[in-house]
This record gives structure tokens, sequence and C-alpha cells, in this order.
């Protein structure tokens, strides 16, 4: 019985995620839902690291290509639009495939969550933009303390996003705080296990690749089309720096390595977050044999 049935497929970035959705939704009759909270951002290909067209191998793709970077995306969002994704898939007898490394998107998701809206407070946002990062975090701090501790003390746009909701609901609520009801999906969750050595090797390969495949020309792009330093910074991972390499604050060379640290610290914190998740099966990428049979047991059930 396939009905009411998802798969989902985490792993840290370069772990190989997408290679091994397709090649489950091209076995099992299935269609992707991208959960990456860069992926949907239009235009931002080659510096999300985002699926092409060719590596599709013509599975149905969902969830890329959302909404224009200069626009704020969030979780509430994702979640609201992945849940009629994932019903229509349903209905047409496919089976749904969960993939990415945004692990709150993902969560929030496969959990059911009901997620706060906090709309955007502009005079809070003006304020908090004329603050350091230093500044920032130490408001959140004294706002929510427990927010402060797992988040990204040199991003300004999470900072005062978390500070925006934690003004207006007393702290940044966790996912476990906001009383998600019973999932609504059966679910196997098949995680990519990674030897760090070789993951950080593998990201700084990929990374010099997107450099000679243009992320800075693309970057420089988008800022023409009116994204700003500013919310490209707040983009993190290497957006964080393309700003300071236009304006040759930075060398290229440092620029690539400031970037590869970044996404090798991102990996960490992506482990970090879906070893909390027990319900996850955890398989080598190369070990198929093994994937295969634990997807099939599923579906047959």
């Amino acid at each position: 019985m396939q009905e009411n049935k998802i798969i989902v497929i985490v792993g840290p970035t370069a772990s190989g995620k997408s290679d091994l959705a397709v090649s489950l939704a091209k076995k099992y009759n299935g269609e992707i839902i991208s959960a990456d909270s860069r992926q949907v951002y239009k235009g931002l290909n080659i510096g999300s690291g985002k699926i092409t067209k060719k590596e599709m191998l013509g599975i149905k793709h969902y969830l890329l290509d959302v909404v224009r970077p200069q626009t704020i995306f969030s979780v509430s969002q994702f979640k609201k639009k992945a849940d009629k994704v994932i019903k229509d898939i349903l209905k047409r007898g496919k089976i749904p495939v969960l993939v990415g490394g945004t692990g709150f998107y993902i969560s929030a998701v496969i959990d059911n969550q009901i997620l706060p809206e906090v709309k955007a407070n502009p005079s809070l946002r003006k304020d908090l933009a004329l603050k350091a990062p230093s500044e920032l975090f130490l408001r959140l701090k004294e706002l929510d303390p427990e927010r402060a501790k797992n988040i990204d003390v040199k991003n300004p746009h999470r900072l005062i996003r978390a500070i925006e909701i934690a003004t207006q609901l007393g702290k940044v609520p966790s996912l476990k705080s906001l009383g998600g009801s019973t999932p609504k999906w059966r679910l196997l969750q098949i995680g990519i296990k990674t030897n760090k050595e070789e993951l950080d090797e593998r990201i700084e390969k990929r990374f010099h690749k997107r450099v000679k495949d243009g992320i800075i020309k693309e970057a420089i792009k988008l800022h023409k089309e009116g994204l700003t330093y500013k919310r490209m910074y707040g983009l993190g991972l290497a957006h964080k720096y393309i700003p300071s390499l236009i304006k040759k604050k930075i060398s290229k060379q440092d620029f690539i390595n400031n970037s590869v640290k970044e996404e090798q610290k991102y990996a960490k914190r992506q482990r970090t977050w879906f070893k909390k998740d027990l319900r996850i099966k955890w398989f080598e990428l190369g070990d198929t044999k093994n994937i295969n049979k634990l997807v099939s047991n599923f579906l047959e059930k």
C-alpha cells in the first residue's frame, strides 16, 4: 500500500542527497520536493548548488525558484506550499520524496508543526539594521537565551528575524514547543552517512567548480537586478563574502577559502541537527542495495 506514505532524504551539503532522491523517484514512481532554504530563490542557481534540468533526469521537482532572493521566505510559507504539493502528488498515485538539508523545513513538514505567523516589523528592522551582528546577538540573548545558543552569530538577517519573532511572541518558539499535531503521513527517513574528512574534501572540490561555473558573475547579475549587498550577506555561506570581493576588500583566494570554511561549518551544523532524529535510517551513499530493500518494504506494507 503506497497511500499516504512519503520518503524523506536528509544529510549535509554535498553528501549526494539529490542524486539519491532522483534515483529513488525514478524507481518508485516518485516526484521530488526540495527542502532547501536557499534553493527556493530564483536566480540563485550556482550559489545554492541547485539541481540542473539535466540532473533531474525528467523527474518533476517542486519548491525550487519560488520567490525572488530579495524576498524573505519563511518556514511557515514553506510548510504551507509543501503540504499542498505532497497532497497533490499522493492524489495522483505517486510517491512524494522530500529531500534537503534544511532541517527546520523538514521538521516542520513531517511533524506537522503549527507555526506562528509573525509579520515583518519595518520600524524594528530599520532600527536593528544599524546595529552590528555582535549587538544583535546580545539583544537576542536577552530576549531568548535558548535561541541564541544555536543561531549563526554572524548572520544579521537571521539575528534580526529572531529578534523580531521574540519581540512579538516573547521568545522564538522551537519546533517542540509549537504544539504540533499527529503527523499526516507515514514516513521513511533515509540519512546519508558522511565521513567528515571526505565530506570536507567534496565541499572544497564542489565550491571550486561553482567558482569556475560563475558564482561571482551570478551574484553580480542578481545585484544589478536589485539584490542588495546587505541582503546578499544575509543569504549566508559564500554570499556573505561576495560583496567584499566585488568591492575589492578581499582577494579571490580569500573569498574561496572563507566560503569553503563556511560550507564545512554548515555541514557540521546539519549533521548535528539530523543526529537528534532517531527515526532516520542511516546508509552510506553507495549502499543502493539496502536502501532499495528498505524502500520496497516500506511501500509494500
